[in-house]
């Protein structure tokens, strides 16, 4: 259960099953694989997990035939986890957050703000390359026309028509380039850096649950007073939740890097590609 909990949503977020409402149809072959590419990267993401990759769930979920079996045993698992969550949430409160992940915490909502002015700015250039391409689209019947009833200018006419249709081309593959692989990695990455968020949360709630106890230890008057079991576990949890929790991040940053990375050379290559279209 504290294995789900605290690696399920530093591994990677499932892919949103919407990307632009109105102007992607969910149902339309192109965002279907759009989806499935990834739900694969998901897929291998988790399997490059030192932790996860071992998990029994993921070994069904890659090797059972029928998977109706294991529905009822999911459900059940989710339950217990959301009263394992309220239970550690309840009745505790932390102090203060260590530097170190108050530090990470300050990393991510900054990063989460920065994404979100990014994804406004993206759809804003979408929706006007979108505009931009019904005006071309209008532009090129006409001088197509024009040629043919102006005999004298009907070649330059026609060159002017072409070019227009190169241009709408160019231009709809550079917004469709934007909106299938540019904008799920802003939308996963958003989604990414609140499930680490998330993270935290549950990890200063592990500790807090720690302090509360060692303080109730320390409450009692006794000469040689001997640390329950129960918090020495408790103790061992923050610990291996911190040291789980430094680990998993290291991995983000690196992932993440890789894809901004793969990301910003391929929407530099793309842009390159359609100016060498329009361009004479």
């Amino acid at each position: 259960m504290e294995t789900y909990i605290t690696y399920r949503v530093t591994t990677k977020p499932l892919p949103e099953k919407f990307v632009m409402k109105g102007v992607v149809d969910r149902f339309s072959e192109e965002f279907v694989e759009t989806r499935r590419k990834a739900l694969d990267k998901f897929l291998k993401r988790i399997a490059d997990h030192p932790v996860l990759s071992f998990n029994e769930h993921f070994s069904v979920f890659l090797t059972a035939k029928d998977l109706n079996a294991y529905k009822k045993q999911g459900m059940a698992l989710l339950s217990k986890m959301g009263e394992s969550v309220k239970y550690v949430t309840g009745g505790y409160k932390l102090r203060s957050r260590p530097l170190e992940f108050a530090a990470i915490g300050d990393y991510l909502d900054t990063f989460v703000l920065k994404l979100g002015t990014i994804d406004r700015i993206a759809q804003r250039i979408i929706k006007e390359e979108l505009e931009y391409l019904v005006e071309l689209r209008e532009y090129g019947p006409v001088y197509s026309t024009w040629g043919g009833l102006e005999v004298e200018l009907a070649e330059p006419l026609e060159g002017v028509s072409a070019c227009i249709g190169n241009c709408c081309t160019a231009l709809e593959e550079l917004s469709d380039d934007m909106t299938e692989d540019s904008l799920p990695v802003l939308r996963e990455y958003i989604l990414y850096s609140e499930s680490m968020k998330n993270v935290l949360k549950k990890r200063d709630q592990v500790q807090a649950e720690y302090e509360a106890k060692l303080e109730a230890v320390a409450l009692k008057k006794e000469e040689r007073p001997k640390v329950p079991a129960d918090v020495e576990k408790c103790q061992d949890r923050v610990e291996c939740f911190n040291a789980d929790l430094k680990a998993d991040m290291e991995r983000w940053q690196n992932n993440k890097r890789q894809d901004f990375r793969q990301l910003l050379m391929g929407m530099a290559d793309k842009n390159i590609q359609y100016y060498e279209k329009v361009l004479p």
